[in-house]
């Protein structure tokens, strides 16, 4: 696990470096290059402690080594000189391996104010090189911090799902293991790691010979086109343990010299974007193609020994592009490589990208002898899906990993009787299992026939295309929203189009902006000219259901339905009217568009690119739902309707609380840092008394505006010691980064395990003294007064800005005395009873409405 202090080094590090460096990319290649500098200091300084000998600072290059570069008396431009001629010329240096030399490679200080650069290796001084996983630990955070390399559709794959697809693919201690885009060496270190778990004895102890690790070591390689990305991946790898490590810099999609190695084990997450014109590759590509997903998925499948494997992270264009380039390599895939597709949620990728992915897994030995492909469905990764990826309890990923895993082993047992035929193939059993509405037991596998892939000649490669009809336990009919409605695109305009202000001649546009949930916002909606409108169908009409088909995959699908319009309003090409058939009922059909049924549909079948998620017109049709007699639907429509004006009452209350009190000008004004501890040590913990249990609350845990919160979840002391915020009960938490400070994340600890709670790294604790209540403070610190004043001094980068603690410490409370405290406080805490309630009110009503639409799903038996 990261340390809290070697992580706090990393982050100040970046904090220095940031006034003169400001992209995070060229920040890690800075400490990246400092670090490795003072790592070579230590191995001489260990070197002479065993009676051996300075070898990476000798004869002309001992003038650099670190003890004079930070030696009293040392002005800052001797030191900024001293160093920026050693980074620039250490390539040169002949007393160290090849290794450093190549991560010197065209190094140099891109600032020249000594008093940064005095500052920046104080923090990288604190540092000491050690050979353990505690520092490859601390070099992946470091490289979690880059932003998406966006150009060249280069993202940081999590290290949990590069696992799930070590751990399936499984690679041998024997095995030559490649990655073609290496980025930072992910896939080669996560395949490192499960060789040597796999060759350990029952006390732990490796297996592996000499010649095995060597020989191990040898056979992990990894290609990558940019020498930042090889500099980094080589520094990565040397801290997990691998002294020599062979990563090559390499034009994998137009360089010919490496064609002819082969590899036993594939493993990568390639970049999917292509430059302008598309990629110009040499003439050994199987398939013919100037997109680099379609070439790297060719040149990894070519590139795979007999009985070779692989697993490859894919965007959705490889699933179901039309273009003739994707077709025949799927084609090829389905024909003799491979075994199973694993499609992952969108979402996994944040922040850096918002695209959808799938997992190919390829078995050339298995792939040419079996029927069938498998797929399988990730849902749930054990992460949202927000842009802070934050953990929650649902995932998927051990359940697939294990399914996924017995299914290939199951081929490889049946090849080995000679009998690989035999794996299931009841679709239909396994439709119903994999649709109907049980629960967590239910798998997530379908096998499919290869001939049904083969047969329209597109070899799409979505799930969704082989399930015929969605199993539903309804007694009524099943059917597709084009059936029962008519489906009617907007209209497209630019922004030139636009009007300032609506005219005689100009016409209303509703876009996602305007269509909200609750109905269209008048002063959001656009005006363009009238001629524009070429369609009068596209005007919205009484009873019409908008729904968003490009938007954020979080707000895909989101509904609106049109009711009292009073003049004439169009809308915008990202937007979809559904307009209902005589046959469906308007309010009944836009219910059945807000189920969990439609959301999971809408997410499976999206098209998402970088941040934003498509849904085909086609798509939005075929949507299946129940439909009763009308009078079934009045029924049920009625009973919704009057669920839906308890939750506009209780949530109009919500939505206009905010905790206030009148202010008396008499009253002192005190500065919070003389009122509170701010961030109570971790040392007082020593008075548990043995106690090892604590609460947890993690950022999506806490309210708005909401006074008091409650644990959801506890966790052992022994795993939240390090990295996470502690308090106690009576503390007030409050955010700090953005967009939850500015929302009103804040809360009091009440009600915590043997007292003690730990949380978000992101929350400032606040602990009273016996001059304030933890209700005023909190009252405080979620008032508007001091949103405005915190908000423009909030630093940070990245996009991510955070309020520093000099901020909070230095802000002016007024402190009434604790009797007038108390009255005030006594009455927000009945204010906050009631908006509890409504906020309970609203959730058991919502539950009551998702009830009613759904038992049209679960009543009867209709398959």
């Amino acid at each position: 696990m990261l340390d809290a202090d070697t992580k706090r080094r990393i982050d100040s590090a970046r904090d220095i470096l940031v006034g003169k460096v400001p992209d995070p990319k060229s920040q890690v290649e800075q400490i990246t290059i400092a670090l490795t500098y003072k790592f070579m200091d230590d191995m001489d300084a260990l070197s002479e402690e065993l009676d051996g000998e300075r070898s990476f600072f000798a004869g002309e290059f001992s003038q650099y080594g670190w003890a004079k570069l930070m030696q009293p008396g040392l002005g800052g431009h001797e030191m900024l000189g001293l160093y920026a001629e050693a980074i620039g010329r250490m390539d040169q240096n002949a007393g160290i391996p090849q290794l450093f030399r190549d991560i010197f490679s065209n190094a140099f200080l891109p600032f020249r104010d000594p008093e940064t650069l005095r500052a920046f290796l104080k923090e990288i001084d604190g540092f000491t090189y050690d050979h353990s996983e505690r520092l490859g630990d601390a070099f992946e955070y470091l490289l979690s911090v880059m932003d998406s390399q966006g150009d060249a559709g280069q993202f940081r794959t999590p290290r949990h799902i590069i696992d799930f697809i070590v751990s399936i693919v499984d690679p041998k201690k024997e095995d030559v293991i490649l990655d073609p885009a290496c980025g930072t060496a992910g896939f080669l270190i996560s395949s490192y790691k499960h060789i040597l778990a796999a060759n350990t004895d029952a006390d732990g102890n490796s297996t592996l010979t000499p010649d095995e690790r060597e020989r191990l070591a040898r056979n992990l390689i990894g290609y990558d086109i940019s020498p930042d990305m090889v500099r980094l991946s080589l520094v990565n790898m040397y801290l997990h343990g691998l002294v020599d490590p062979h990563i090559y810099e390499y034009d994998t999609l137009t360089s010919e010299e490496r064609w002819n190695d082969f590899a036993d084990v594939i493993l990568a997450n390639p970049p999917f974007m292509s430059p302008k014109g598309g990629i110009k590759p040499h003439n050994l590509f199987g398939v013919k193609a100037k997109k680099s997903e379609v070439l790297f998925v060719d040149f990894m499948a070519e590139h795979l020994k007999a009985g070779g494997r692989a697993g490859i992270i894919v965007p959705q264009g490889i699933i179901f592009q039309s273009q003739n380039a994707y077709k025949e390599l799927r084609k090829r895939l389905v024909e003799k490589y491979l075994v199973a597709v694993v499609s992952l949620p969108a979402g996994v990728f944040n922040p850096y990208s918002g695209v959808k992915m799938s997992i190919l897994l390829l078995d050339k030995g298995l792939a040419s002898k079996t029927d069938r492909i498998a797929f399988y469905t990730v849902k749930n990764d054990g992460f949202d899906l927000g842009a802070q990826r934050r953990p929650i309890d649902k995932n998927d990923l051990p359940q697939v990993r294990n399914e996924v895993s017995e299914y290939i082993q199951g081929l490889r047992e049946d090849d080995a009787r000679g009998d690989v035929q035999s794996v299931p193939t009841d679709l239909a059993a396994e439709e119903r299992a994999n649709l109907g509405t049980g629960g967590s037991e239910s798998r997530n596998g379908l096998t499919v026939e290869k001939d049904r892939i083969a047969g329209d000649g597109d070899y799409n490669l979505s799930r969704d295309r082989y399930i015929q009809s969605l199993s539903s336990n309804s007694e009524f009919p099943m059917v597709a929203l084009g059936e029962v409605a008519e489906l009617i695109r907007g209209i497209t305009f630019s922004k030139s189009d636009q009007l300032e202000r609506a005219s005689d001649d100009s016409l209303h546009v509703a876009t996602t902006k305007a269509a909200q949930e609750l109905g269209i916002v008048e002063e959001a909606l656009y005006h363009i000219p009238r001629s524009l409108l070429k369609d009068s169908g596209k005007l919205l009409r009484q009873g019409d259901i908008l729904v968003s088909t490009a938007n954020s995959l979080r707000l895909l699908g989101r509904t609106t339905h049109v009711k009292n319009v009073t003049f004439p309003i169009s809308f915008g090409a990202f937007m979809s009217v559904v307009r209902r058939h005589s046959c469906v009922d308007d309010t009944y059909l836009l219910h059945c568009l807000r189920t969990e049924y439609a959301y999971d549909f809408f997410s499976r079948n999206a098209n998402t690119t970088t941040n934003i998620s498509n849904l085909n017109h086609k798509t939005l049709a075929s949507f299946r739902f129940p439909l009763p007699p009308m009078e079934v639907q009045e029924e049920i429509v009625e009973e919704i309707e009057g669920y839906q004006k308890v939750i506009y009452g209780a949530r109009a209350i919500i939505d206009s609380y905010r905790p206030h009190t009148h202010i008396d000008p008499d009253w002192p004004m005190v500065e919070l840092g003389e009122l509170c501890v701010i961030n109570p040590k971790k040392s007082e913990l020593s008075d548990l008394d043995g106690a090892t249990t604590v609460s947890f609350v993690p950022m999506s845990d806490m309210g708005e505006n909401t006074m008091y919160f409650d644990p959801k979840d506890s966790k052992q002391l022994k795993d939240v010691g390090a990295g996470y915020t502690y308090f106690r009960d009576n503390d007030v938490l409050v955010a700090k980064v953005t967009p939850c400070f500015e929302n009103g994340k804040a809360g009091i600890a009440k009600d915590l395990q043997n007292g003690v709670g730990f949380g978000s790294s992101e929350f400032f604790v606040l602990r009273s003294n016996e001059d304030v209540l933890p209700a005023w403070v909190y009252l405080c610190v979620v008032s508007l007064e001091f949103r405005k004043w915190a908000i423009p001094q909030m630093t940070g980068t990245g996009g991510l800005q955070r309020v520093p603690k000099v901020v909070l410490e230095e802000y002016r409370i007024p402190v009434p005395d604790l009797s007038t405290q108390k009255k005030i406080v006594s009455g927000l805490e009945t204010e906050h009873t009631a908006v509890e309630a409504n906020r309970k009110l609203i959730e058991r009503f919502e539950k009551k409405t998702q009830g009613a639409i759904e038992r049209v799903w679960t009543e009867g038996v209709q398959l």
